[in-house]
Parts: C-alpha cells; sequence; structure tokens
C-alpha cells in the first residue's frame, strides 16, 4: 500500500472532526467569496444604477421617488406592477459630471461627447444626439438617495459574512489542527508499539540514534504535513472550486477564460516533487545519520576523550553536516525558482490574458461586460492565487513529509513478533535443550547442545568468548529460534509457547545493569502494579541493599538518572537483584551478575543470592569460577559444543579445561593458550533487564 493510501487510513481515526473542518472551510469560503457578489450589486444595481431608466409617476410621496424640477420621477425597476409610468428621462455620466435628459435615450453605451448642451453618443454606425441639463450636487444626490438603503444593506450583509468568516476560520484551524494532533498521536504511539515488537536481532544492525531519529524527526514531520499541509491544501482546494464556481456565475466565458491555471498548477506540482523527493529522501537520511552519530559520541564520551578521538569525531560530524547542508540548499534553490516567483508569474499571465480578451472584445461590443461584473471577475480572480501562494509554499513541507511517513511505514513494515494478550500460570521451570545447533548468519555457534536443568537446579556456563554461553540464554529467551533440536520448559516445546507469556516468568541479572530515569523503588517495579511498596523493600532488604543505599538522603525513594550514572557499579547491581527478586521469576538468569561488586559487596548478597535461587531453576555465566562452586550442574562450552559437564568437584577431578580454567584464576598453573579461539557469539542485548513479561 501506498503512502498516501496509508495516510489517509490514519486521517480516518479523527474522520469526525475533519469533515466538521471542511464543511466550516466550505461555508467560510462561501462568506468570503460573497464578497465580490456584494460589490457588483453595489456598482451595478445602486452606484451605477442611476442610468437606468426613470420614469415620471404622479405621486411626489411615492417610495423611492425623485423631485425634479417640479417633477416626481422613480427607476423604471422599482414600480409596481399596477402603478402606472409617465415620461421617460435618463441620467448619464461624462467625466465626473452627470446629465438629466429629459427623453428616452435609444443606446446609452458607446462614447459620450457633450459639446453646447447637447450629449453625441456613438456606439459602432449608430451615434445618436439628445439634449442636456448638467445636474447640481444637490439634484445628483436626490437621484442617489433611493438607493442609500439597499447600499445599507448590502454593507450590513457584508458585515455579517465577516464575521462569519472570522468563526469559521478560527473553527476550520481548530478542528483541522485538533485532528491532524490526534492522527500523529496515533501514528507515534503505533510506530513505538511496533519497535517493541521488532525482534532483538533487528537492533543489531541499525543504530539506536538512527531509530530516534523515525520516532521523532520523521513522526514530527509527517505532523507538519497534517497540521500545516493538510491545512492550506484543503484549504487551498475548496477555496479553488469556490472560485471556479464563482467566476462562472458571474460570466461563463470569464470562469473558461481562467481554466488554463489548473492544468499548469498540476503539471507544476508533478515536476516540483519529481526534484524534491530526490533532495528530502537524503536530507531525511542524512538527518538520521547525524543524530546516530550524535548518540553514539554521547554514549561513548569517555573512551573518545580518554583515545582523544576528538578531532576524528568531529570530522566525521562534519562531513555528514556538510552533506546535509549541501542538500538542504539545493531545497532552497529549488523552492526559490519554484514559489512565489511562479505564483506572481502566473498571475500576470491570468491578468495579461484577461485583458486582452475582454479589452479587445469591448472594442467590438461581442464580449462587454458591466463594470460591477468586471470588478467582481477581478476581485474574485485576485483571490485565486491566495490558496495557490499557500499550497505552493507548503509544497516543501508536502514532500518532506510525505518522503518522512515512507520511512515510519517502511520501519512499521519491518516484520515484528507477535503480541498475544493474558499470561499463563507460572511454569515449574524444567528446562531441556535437545540437540540444539544454531547460527546468528552461516557459521553455527551451538552445535548439538544437549542438557537438562530441572526445577530448583542452578546450572552454570562457563567457557571461553566466544564459546556460545550467552547464545544458551538468547535461545532460551526466544530472541532467537534455532535452526536444528528443540527447546521445552516443563515438557512443552517454547516455540509453542507465546514470546511474551514465556517471558512472564523469566528475570535476569546483567554485568551491567541498566536503570531507567525515576526512583531507586520505582527501578525495582519497573511500574508494574502488582508489585507493592512493601514488596519492593522486602526485595531491596533481602539482597543488602539498605546496607549500601542507607546513605542515600532519601532513601529506597532517591531520583535515579539515565542509567544510573549517579550511583556506583554495586549499588546498580543490587537494585537490578531486588528487581529480580520483587518479579519473582521461575527462571532466572544471572550474566556475570557478580563481576562489578567488590569482594566485601559479594559477601553481604552471597547469602541473598541463595535465597533468591531457592525454588527457581538458575543458569549462571560466569568467569569467577568461585561463584559457582554450589552450582548444580557446570556446562563447560567450546566452540559451541558441551565438552565437560558436572559438579564443581567432578569436574576437578576430570582434570580438564574447567579444571585449567580453575588453576589459571587460582594462580597456579598457567595453561598453554588455545590457538584459533573463535569470537563469534552475540551477546544479550544490555537493555535487556530483569522483568516479567520482557
Amino acid at each position: 500500500m501506498n503512502v498516501g493510501k496509508r495516510l489517509f487510513q490514519y486521517a480516518l481515526t479523527a474522520k469526525v472532526t475533519f469533515i466538521a473542518a471542511i464543511i466550516t472551510l466550505c461555508i467560510g469560503v462561501a462568506a468570503e467569496l460573497a464578497g465580490p457578489f456584494i460589490a457588483k450589486a453595489m456598482i451595478d444595481d445602486h452606484m451605477l444604477g442611476i442610468e437606468q431608466p426613470f420614469f415620471e409617476t404622479d405621486s411626489s410621496t411615492s417610495e423611492n421617488a425623485v423631485l425634479y424640477n417640479g417633477h416626481s420621477y422613480k427607476r423604471g425597476d422599482r414600480f409596481a406592477e399596477n402603478e402606472n409610468k409617465g415620461q421617460e428621462v435618463r441620467i448619464l455620466q461624462k467625466g465626473t459630471t452627470f446629465y438629466f435628459i429629459d427623453q428616452a435615450v435609444e443606446v446609452a453605451e458607446g462614447k459620450r461627447e457633450v459639446v453646447d448642451g447637447q450629449m453625441t453618443i456613438t456606439n459602432g454606425s449608430l451615434v445618436s444626439t439628445y439634449p442636456v441639463t448638467a445636474l447640481t450636487a444637490e439634484q445628483l444626490f436626490s437621484f442617489y438617495k433611493p438607493e442609500i438603503p439597499g447600499i445599507m444593506k448590502l454593507v450590513g450583509l457584508y458585515l455579517i459574512l465577516l464575521v462569519v468568516t472570522i468563526f469559521t476560520e478560527f473553527g476550520k484551524t481548530y478542528w483541522l489542527q485538533s485532528s491532524a494532533n490526534r492522527v500523529i498521536q496515533k501514528l507515534r504511539t503505533d510506530v513505538y508499539a511496533h519497535i517493541q515488537r521488532l525482534p532483538v536481532h533487528f537492533f543489531d544492525n541499525l543504530p539506536a540514534g538512527k531509530v530516534v531519529s523515525r520516532i521523532t524527526n520523521d513522526t514530527e514531520a509527517v505532523k507538519d504535513l497534517f497540521v500545516a499541509v493538510l491545512s492550506n491544501f484543503s484549504s487551498g482546494v475548496v477555496y479553488i472550486a469556490g472560485v471556479y464556481v464563482a467566476l462562472f456565475i458571474l460570466d461563463v466565458r470569464l470562469g473558461l477564460v481562467c481554466l488554463f491555471v489548473i492544468p499548469i498548477l498540476i503539471v507544476w506540482i508533478i515536476l516540483y516533487r519529481k526534484f524534491a523527493t530526490k533532495y528530502n529522501t537524503i536530507i531525511r537520511s542524512r538527518l538520521s545519520e547525524i543524530n546516530a552519530i550524535i548518540n553514539e559520541s554521547i554514549q561513548g564520551m569517555s573512551i573518545i576523550r580518554v583515545f582523544r578521538r576528538q578531532k576524528q569525531t568531529k570530522d566525521e560530524f562534519e562531513a555528514l553536516n556538510q552533506d546535509y547542508m549541501k542538500y538542504q540548499n539545493k531545497m532552497l534553490n529549488l523552492n526559490a525558482w519554484t514559489t512565489h516567483n511562479l505564483v506572481n508569474v502566473l498571475r500576470s499571465f491570468s491578468f495579461a490574458v484577461l485583458l486582452a480578451y475582454f479589452g479587445y472584445g469591448s472594442l467590438n461590443g461581442a464580449n462587454a461586460v458591466s463594470l460591477g461584473v468586471l470588478y467582481a471577475f477581478v476581485d474574485v480572480l485576485g483571490r485565486l492565487f491566495q490558496p495557490i501562494t499557500g499550497m505552493v509554499n507548503q509544497l516543501a513541507a508536502l514532500d518532506s513529509s510525505m518522503v518522512s511517513a515512507g520511512r515510519v511505514f517502511t520501519l512499521m513494515d519491518e516484520p515484528g513478533e507477535d503480541v498475544t494478550d493474558g499470561s499463563m500460570p507460572r511454569y515449574k521451570g524444567n528446562v531441556e535443550f535437545k540437540d540444539v545447533s544454531f547460527a546468528y548468519k552461516k557459521d553455527y555457534v551451538l552445535k548439538n547442545i544437549s542438557f537438562e536443568a530441572k526445577q530448583g537446579q542452578t546450572v552454570a556456563l562457563v567457557g571461553h568468548t566466544g564459546s556460545g554461553k550467552s547464545s544458551i540464554i538468547n535461545l532460551l529467551f526466544r530472541f532467537y529460534d534455532p535452526q536444528k533440536g528443540s527447546i521445552t520448559i516443563d515438557g512443552q516445546e517454547v516455540t509453542g509457547i507465546p514470546k511474551q507469556w514465556l517471558r512472564h516468568h523469566m528475570g535476569i541479572v546483567l554485568q551491567d545493569p541498566y536503570l531507567f530515569t525515576g526512583t531507586v523503588s520505582s527501578n525495582v517495579s519497573l511500574g508494574d502494579e502488582r508489585i507493592t511498596r512493601e514488596q519492593i523493600e522486602k526485595a531491596l532488604c533481602d539482597v543488602g541493599a539498605e546496607r549500601i543505599l542507607a546513605h542515600l538522603p532519601k532513601g529506597f525513594d532517591e531520583p535515579v538518572v539515565e542509567k544510573g550514572s549517579t550511583l556506583s557499579a554495586g549499588q546498580r547491581q543490587l537494585i537490578s537483584f531486588a528487581r529480580a527478586l520483587a518479579f519473582d521469576p521461575a527462571i532466572l538468569i544471572l550474566d556475570e551478575a557478580t563481576a562489578n561488586i567488590d569482594t566485601e559487596t559479594e559477601s553481604l548478597i552471597q547469602s541473598a543470592l541463595e535465597v533468591l535461587k531457592k525454588g527457581r531453576t538458575t543458569f549462571i555465566i560466569a568467569h569467577r569460577l568461585s561463584t559457582i562452586r554450589t552450582a548444580d550442574q557446570i556446562l563447560v562450552l567450546h566452540r559451541g559444543e558441551i565438552v565437560e559437564r558436572g559438579s564443581h568437584d567432578e569436574l576437578l577431578e576430570l582434570g580438564g579445561r574447567y579444571y585449567q580454567l580453575y588453576q589459571l584464576q587460582q594462580g597456579n598453573v598457567l595453561p598453554e593458550p588455545v590457538a584459533g579461539e573463535p569470537i563469534i557469539e552475540g551477546t544479550i542485548q544490555p537493555t535487556i533487564q530483569t522483568v516479567s513479561g520482557v
């Protein structure tokens, strides 16, 4: 489905307010375009209406009657059906003077000349001469006086329509923008929700900064589409349609002459977007890359400074920024040539066509129109270019928004994991791997892995970097699924259990735990309403956190900034342990969980770890072999295979790889290095935390 259709579907979520805005817009356009018609009526029916035929009337007190030289006169169109008309007279203008003609005039239109009290009217081959009398200002006003009530009514009607226009403009703006805000809110929510559903491996190849750019910058550009572009284009389309209706009402010939503007505008937009889309695609891509490098620089600022990479990092940023500016300038040049310049040319050309067509027509009388019609037409035609200017000015935002929307929908089209509502009862935690083989790409990092971990047992995974320890945990969490073999929990295939249900009863403690902005207590509960304050405090006390965190001014309510950077590694780890305990998982994974804790702190939580592991299946990834002496089963991995298994004492008696590793850590034996140790294992993502229903 193309971008336009998908945006339209999102617009339908606020269709009621959009429809209300369009209706209000139509009313406002009609009220605004009524102005030229009122001006036409004022000119033709009242200001120039004085040149219409007057007839003598018997009653000087009659409504709309004018007293002149002892006789009463009234305009011919104001006589009642049964009212008698007397002698016809005319009032014609020449220059700034109005003249009274005491007789009927055959043809009033044409060239007028007044010489020695005689007015000569020339219309083609027809020449007529009439005796005339110049009217004084007072006499002229007496003929205009009956027109004043009609003029005042039209002025009052115009003011009423002006008030209607003000209110409809407010309603249109409010409803359009509120609808747009609602649509973009849903779009942003859907994008963020889809991010939560994307598989973990998706983020392995896409920098975090680029993802953030899609959710923030690109959706903000789409917001501009609904708020500014939609407002201008919908207003413009309705307004242009209203203008053409008005033009055809005024004069069909005039309307037909001005239809050439529409194809020019359509071709204009198509050509503009052909170039603008190419530039905007690069601009949005560069902006995404700039966000990515900024995010990476902030995350690794300490490394950049320690290794004095400021200049190289700055040069990389400057190169991206320079390329971004180059294409921004190309867009500026395109906009400079295709906005006001072309609008002004189109406007001037339209008026030139109008003047040429009707100026020539008025000479032979074939296309003559009244002055009121011509004024109204020029007024309406001038209004035609107001919405065109607004639409053209939004072309850049339109194209940028469409490109951004395409990027957002591309992200949303990435296949996500199915979300299944509800949950499953807490399983016991009997885990079994049967001949499991797994590869991230082509080469297998796990080969024929088979083992069983019963409820309440502790299984330790040891081995060199890249041996496959973390890959086993990734498979257990179903961040990935194996290519061969099967994994079961309580005898049920994990591939048959919804991922959310499976993870609901799992917890993990990482070597470098992640803390969220909030407080110590909120980082334990992660906002889960099922975990009470008492459970939070008990979990913190059980892992010995009350001693380590006692010096904090607000205790367990101490504010925590992003990643917990104001806390020590040991404090962060204790909070992570408390989090695992509070969620009470059936399966617990400890990934080098005590590696960043000093010896004194480690001794404080060893007893808490025994409580934490009680009744649940625990997997420990450990390099410090002293922490896994009590493990029920130790699996020694080498190049993706289990080469040894057993308890601590059994493996020492075996005298194999585990024995060598243990002696090395004790400082007794330095084993020969094994050549060609692969470092190919994927690692658990640092954002995966101890939380039910990950």
